[in-house]
């Protein structure tokens, strides 16, 4: 950047320099042509009055002659006397004057003359006189030149160390981010870039970068939580099967192998939930499923109670609703509150689904124990399992409830456990299709 901002403005001040220099120059030499005009029309009055001298003296010019129609040299400075002519040129036809830049003319081989032509016509024929004066060279002058190369060299240092200050300063940060970046490692995902002040693009790179940064230790923590959440609740089952087949081959001759294997049978099968519910949970934290449609969670609800036992008194009050979400994980989000529900409840379930704003309000309602106000979170967190609920289901997973709060986070909605004066009360809020149509009478 820097060099490049120095070529620019090598280029620009060179350009600017030439255009000095030719301005300065083009006035100079438009002067000198002028005087040159001056001494050619005063000699061109004397040459009408007959009284031109041989020799003629002009301090405003370096050289001067006057030629007749024949070419001979009627007239000449005195720089001139005895020269050949200094130039051959005449003006076009119909013009009186013209003038051209001449190198290495009569008595001035050193150095290019500007030399003036000016016709006079007479009786016997036109006449020629012709006026030099130094040219000036490109530069014009060392006084002119030298202040324009030290400004242009002035302007492109400033220009220089001014951009390598800026580009230092801007890179900064991104040599920041760089440093805090390479202090990140995939066990220890707690370093942030800083974000600079000024809102700019590296601004919005650290932000997006500290995002980035986020969602990868969510992505790794979903990771290690479902690694110890398997190894957690598989190792019990696994344990006990092993140990009842251990058992069982101490004493082959005395083990009922009929009840053992329906024991075994019964271990394999909480395997198989477990596995089941974490495959599932693997599947929400990867937020991966099926497309979502409209689902109407009305005619959802209807078809689960239909299907089940009526063990326990179910209770319904259920409206229209119409959501958009994956049908089987909204099944599965109420098949786990029911079947919860069917575990704590005495005598009744009560379901019930309404619209409220734009949200269908699903609520799953038993009459059992109920959950204490400060373990109402703590039954969301994966295997746990309240003292109440092992007594009465020691084969559950504690992953059913999870399962529901993470499908409702999936949709967009929430899971939470209300009030209630009897049991537990849980509601679950996921956004309606389209709002409801209030109508009016």
């Amino acid at each position: 950047m820097t060099f490049i901002t120095a070529a620019v403005m090598t280029v620009l001040c060179l350009s600017i320099s030439a255009l000095i220099l030719m301005k300065v120059h083009d006035d100079r030499t438009t002067v000198r042509n002028r005087l040159n005009h001056d001494a050619a029309m005063r000699a061109t009055t004397l040459l009408r009055r007959d009284d031109l001298p041989p020799v003629h003296v002009d301090p405003s010019v370096a050289a001067l002659q006057v030629i007749d129609p024949s070419g001979r040299i009627v007239s000449a400075s005195p720089t001139m006397v005895s020269r050949p002519p200094m130039a051959s040129f005449t003006p076009p036809p119909g013009v009186l004057g013209a003038y051209h830049t001449v190198c290495q003319m009569p008595g001035f081989d050193d150095r290019c003359m500007i030399v003036s032509v000016q016709r006079a016509p007479r009786p016997g024929g036109d006449w020629m006189i012709y006026a030099a004066a130094p040219a000036y060279p490109w530069y014009v002058s060392g006084q002119l030149l030298t202040p324009l190369l030290a400004a242009s060299a002035l302007a492109i240092a400033l220009t220089a160390l001014g951009t390598r200050r800026i580009v230092i300063t801007s890179l900064k940060p991104v040599e920041a981010i760089r440093a805090q970046l390479s202090k990140i490692t995939t066990t220890d995902l707690g370093h942030r870039v800083p974000v600079p002040q000024p809102h700019d693009e590296i601004h919005d790179l650290a932000r997006t970068v500290n995002h980035t940064l986020d969602m990868l230790d969510g992505a790794i923590n979903r990771e290690r939580r479902f690694t110890a959440d398997a190894s957690h609740d598989l190792r019990s089952p696994v344990t006990a099967i092993r140990a009842q087949i251990e058992e069982a081959l101490l004493h082959p001759d005395d083990a009922d192998w009929p009840a053992t294997a329906r024991t075994l049978l019964a271990g394999v099968e909480r395997l198989h939930v477990i596995v089941a519910d974490l495959m599932e949970l693997r599947r929400l934290d990867a937020d991966a499923g099926a497309p979502m449609i409209p689902v109407d969670l009305n005619e959802l609800i209807m078809r689960e109670l239909a299907r089940r036992l009526q063990g326990k008194t179910l209770v319904t009050d259920c409206r229209p609703a119409l959501v958009r979400g994956d049908r089987g994980q909204l099944h599965r989000m109420l098949t786990n509150l029911l079947d919860n529900a069917e575990r704590h409840a005495v005598s009744t379930i009560r379901v019930t689904l309404r619209c409220e704003n734009d949200h269908a309000v699903l609520t799953v309602h038993d009459d059992g124990s109920g959950v204490p106000a400060d373990q109402r979170e703590v039954v969301f967190q994966r295997f746990a399992r309240l003292a109440a609920a092992r007594a009465k289901d020691a084969g559950g997973s504690g992953l059913g409830l999870p399962i529901a709060r993470e499908i409702a986070h999936h949709h967009g909605g929430t899971l939470t456990i209300d009030e209630s004066h009897r049991g537990a009360c849980f509601v679950a809020r996921i956004p309606l299709l389209s709002p409801p149509r209030h109508h009016s009478d």
